[in-house]
């Protein structure tokens, strides 16, 4: 899943658990759900902050690129 695609799931979970009427049971599965595709958004979010320092943080505080392999 994308990560765009994660965050729309999660707007569509928050809404659904936001309703009326929704059992206990959906209520927790909806629950879990959000929890691991937030966890997953999250990992990718972290992955892609990091890549970004490595592009742009040299040791001497100027922007340079780096080997993303190391």
């Amino acid at each position: 899943m994308k990560f765009e695609e994660r965050l729309a799931r999660l707007e569509g979970i928050v809404e659904e658990l936001e309703g009326d009427e929704l059992p206990l049971a959906r209520s927790l599965e909806l629950f879990e759900e959000g929890v691991t595709i937030l966890r997953a958004a999250d990992a990718e979010l972290r992955s892609a902050e990091a890549k970004v320092q490595r592009l742009v943080e040299g040791d001497d505080g100027e922007f340079s690129l780096v080997d993303l392999d190391r």
